[in-house]
């Protein structure tokens, strides 16, 4: 069995977690075959602790909290996790079971090019059109020098 590195593991849990449900939604009900699966852990809710940095890389501070649901499944021996942002429990378990397939081999080619590449595609341009709108928006602030002698 292929062995899934971390870091693509964490690449396509990151893109569940932002991708709107509506398209988590969708993309499985194009699945030709949906895999049956059992519940490890029913979604959640809960809240977490958020730290942030002053500057991004000083003191580490609790900033507050935010609501958060946790999902975990079982497809076929393999476990499928997810943590998301809000209290949308189906989320949770959908991208919960995304997981899991997209840890099998046999799943995993077909579910990054046809499920995890038009997710991360939508979530980079709508990152784009809100940067631009951003930039539209920006206001260059200057200091004009008076004349005294």
């Amino acid at each position: 069995m292929t062995q899934i590195s971390t870091e693509h593991r964490q690449h396509w849990m990151n893109i569940l977690a932002r991708t709107p449900f509506a398209a988590i939604e969708t993309a499985w009900a194009t699945l030709p075959e949906q895999p049956e699966y059992t519940f490890l852990r029913q979604p959640e809710t809960g809240l977490v602790m958020v730290q942030a940095r002053t500057n991004g890389s000083g003191n580490a501070f609790s900033m507050g909290e935010i609501t958060l649901t946790r999902c975990a499944v079982n497809i076929n021996g393999t476990v499928g996790h997810a943590y998301i942002a809000g209290r949308d429990k189906k989320h949770a378990e959908l991208a919960a079971v995304f997981d899991g397939l997209l840890q099998q081999p046999a799943y995993n080619d077909q579910l990054s090019k046809s499920v995890i590449e038009p997710m991360e595609k939508a979530l980079t341009q709508k990152q784009q059109t809100k940067a631009e709108h951003v930039a539209s928006t920006k206001v260059d602030f200057f200091t004009m020098v008076r004349g005294e002698d």
